[in-house]
């Protein structure tokens, strides 16, 4: 579940689209390159049909964490790793940032080309959604970002791995800009006082 999470049509469906830069990616990428620091609501569903809530906080650059409300688990990327905590089984895994699709949201120089590539962009009822692929890798998965027009915000993603799983997160009450005075927020600590295993 986890490793899923760190996506009348206007349509445009090319990987030439990753050698023009349209205006609505290049707002997309303004947007996402301003995002430093936010908290949000968030409702996630699994294709399964399992919903959780929850909270998300981002502190770019390499920082994030999910908490859920139904049960004890959490993700937390540190800047070097994002670690994925398991409640049912008591245990963690983690993987580097750079290997994961949280990576380009987590980086310093936020850029939506380069070793992304721009799938599908479509402007439908008042939201924008840009889908991106790694660009060596485009089996590897994707992460379709979905923003409101008026106001300009991320509103939710789904983010479909190389299985074809998709995981869909809904934002609400999103806030920018905002200070984190806990230290601990965006470290890992296992809930039984166990050292992390790095892979």
């Amino acid at each position: 579940m986890f490793m899923t999470l760190l996506a009348g049509i206007v349509m445009i469906s090319s990987p030439v689209l990753a050698q023009i830069k349209d205006p609505e990616i290049t707002k997309a990428e303004n947007y996402l390159q301003n995002l430093r620091t936010a908290k949000a609501d968030f409702i996630q569903t699994s294709s399964m049909g399992q919903r959780l809530s929850g909270q998300f906080y981002l502190n770019r650059p390499g920082k994030l964490r999910f908490n859920y409300n139904e049960v004890k688990d959490f993700v937390v990327a540190d800047g070097v790793f994002v670690y994925f905590y398991d409640s049912q089984l008591g245990s963690q895994s983690n993987a580097p940032i750079g290997q994961t699709l949280a990576d380009f949201l987590l980086r310093e120089d936020l850029s939506l080309s380069g070793d992304l590539m721009v799938t599908k962009l479509y402007k439908k009822d008042g939201f924008v959604s840009v889908t991106l692929v790694q660009k060596d890798d485009p089996a590897a998965g994707e992460v379709e970002l979905i923003f409101s027009e008026v106001p300009y915000d991320l509103t939710r993603w789904r983010v479909t791995d190389a299985q074809g799983e998709t995981t869909e997160v809904l934002l609400k009450n999103l806030q920018k800009g905002v200070a984190f005075n806990d230290p601990n927020l965006f470290g890992y600590h296992d809930p039984k006082g166990r050292k992390a295993t790095n892979e």
